[in-house]
């Protein structure tokens, strides 16, 4: 899976925004901190997860954009 580096430098030329879609919402928390948290457990780093989002889908559908670069 692509990554943001884990100084959250996204300037690179190789970063690439995914759409990440879930298909039910969460239950327990707000959709954009249970997007948060879902970056920060592949990126190891709350800075890095507010860095990498972009957007994030709170009412219709559940997803987010993230800018990511391979690591």
């Amino acid at each position: 899976m692509a990554e943001v580096s884990r100084d959250g430098d996204l300037s690179s030329s190789s970063a690439v925004v995914h759409i990440i879609y879930y298909a039910e919402k969460a239950v327990d928390e707000e959709p954009e901190a249970f997007h948060l948290h879902t970056l920060d457990s592949v990126l190891d780093s709350d800075d890095a997860a507010k860095k990498a989002l972009i957007y994030s889908y709170k009412t219709v559908a559940s997803g987010f954009f993230a800018k990511l670069i391979a690591e």
